[in-house]
């Protein structure tokens, strides 16, 4: 072979060389713009800005934990505002279908979810995001030696109840019959902090209420557990509203509500985990 003709197969060589490296070269670069693509992480930063009020009806067993989630909401996503409306799951329910302008709805039981979900009211089908258990909270120091669901049974104690319509009463209601006892209480209340303001005010001698409305009264009352709560734990439904004005940052709100952060904080409450 000639200098000349190994000097052109040799440059041929180095050509082609060169031609698959670049080809190699664009497939990766193709494949790294496709992954991009597909990677929820790279486009976030082209996801729309939250901004506006978020408007949420939820249980008031859900005061403290949601007040502290709403503030880390408005915390993450600047612009935005979180409102609360607590209360009787029942009557935030009939505000809903009533026409009440929100967002989001928290309910302390399916049942009361129900009346929105039936009316067509809810987006989709509510998460269960967290469970509360009862317990009975007395004036500090138990005073009145209570020990048990059967010892609020007991003569000129004056014991107070949530209605019966409310989840709390409801739940109170499914323990008293898991131990065949019957009680009449000096009074029924709307929600579940009604019922506990009684005990804090010395108006009352004994509540039966949640563990998590007891934890948040701190030394302003005393709890006693007894193990009828185990027949009547109660789920907690979470949903977007269908006519929600601010659908976007609302689902964001209900992410985080669900989200390991949003746990944490409904754990350290006192929430049991759905």
């Amino acid at each position: 072979m000639t200098r000349y003709a190994r000097r052109t197969r040799r440059t041929l060589q180095v050509a082609g060389a060169g031609a698959a490296a670049l080809l190699a070269l664009s497939a990766c670069s193709s494949s790294d713009d496709s992954s991009a693509k597909s990677d929820p992480s790279a486009s976030s930063s082209s996801s729309p800005k939250l901004s506006g009020t978020v408007t949420v009806f939820a249980a008031a067993s859900l005061k403290e934990s949601f007040t502290t989630l709403g503030k880390e909401f408005e915390k993450a996503h600047p612009g935005t505002k979180v409102t609360f409306s607590f209360g009787g799951s029942d009557t935030l329910a009939a505000s809903i279908t009533g026409g009440a302008p929100a967002d989001v709805f928290a309910a302390a039981s399916p049942k009361t979810m129900a009346i929105v979900t039936d009316a067509k009211d809810g987006v989709g089908t509510p998460a269960i995001f967290v469970r509360n258990q009862l317990e009975i909270a007395t004036l500090p120091g138990n005073p009145d030696k209570v020990a048990s669901l059967k010892d609020l049974t007991k003569s000129g104690l004056k014991v107070v109840l949530c209605d019966k319509t409310v989840p709390c009463g409801a739940a109170a209601q499914k323990a008293l019959d898991a131990g065949s006892l019957k009680l009449t209480p000096v009074s029924y209340e709307q929600d579940v902090k009604s019922a506990l303001a009684k005990v804090e005010l010395k108006e009352a001698d004994a509540a039966v209420v949640y563990k998590t409305d007891v934890k948040a009264a701190g030394d302003k009352v005393e709890g006693v557990e007894f193990p009828e709560s185990a027949k009547a734990i109660n789920d907690y439904p979470i949903t977007l509203l269908k006519d929600a004005p601010n659908a976007a940052a609302a689902k964001a709100f209900i992410e985080l509500v669900t989200s390991a952060e949003g746990q944490k904080v409904l754990t350290a409450a006192g929430f049991l985990k759905p």
